[in-house]
């Protein structure tokens, strides 16, 4: 098996536990963006349907914006903000975690935070 698809397959397996709460760190490393996006809309649909608690490490933001009610932004020296992807993933915090400097504009198809590097 591939990475994506061992990663994949480890992901079914969690969810057919289920588990009230899953954490993920990086669930979507060696997937491509179909899968990416896949697993990130399946997650999202069981946390709404059925209840399930989400807690993922995630290191691509734009994905994380789409697919989060929540974030918690940490920086080099720790925590740089907490709340909706639109309160966490400003400028000014992107800056102070990431020295980054990026536009945050509304995804013109999802209307969440999207973030355009400078």
């Amino acid at each position: 098996l591939s990475g994506g698809q061992r990663q994949r397959a480890w992901i079914a397996l969690v969810l057919a536990q289920s588990a009230p709460l899953l954490l993920l760190d990086e669930p979507t490393t060696y997937l491509d963006l179909v899968h990416q996006i896949d697993v990130l809309a399946l997650l999202r649909r069981r946390n709404r349907e059925a209840g399930l608690t989400v807690v993922s490490v995630l290191h691509d933001l734009n994905l994380a914006a789409r697919f989060s009610d929540r974030l918690v932004l940490l920086g080099r020296d720790g925590l740089v903000a907490t709340g909706t992807p639109w309160e966490v993933l400003t400028p000014a915090h992107l800056h102070i975690a990431f020295g980054l400097a990026a536009r945050v504009d509304p995804d013109p198809v999802t209307g969440t935070p999207m973030i355009i590097p400078l």
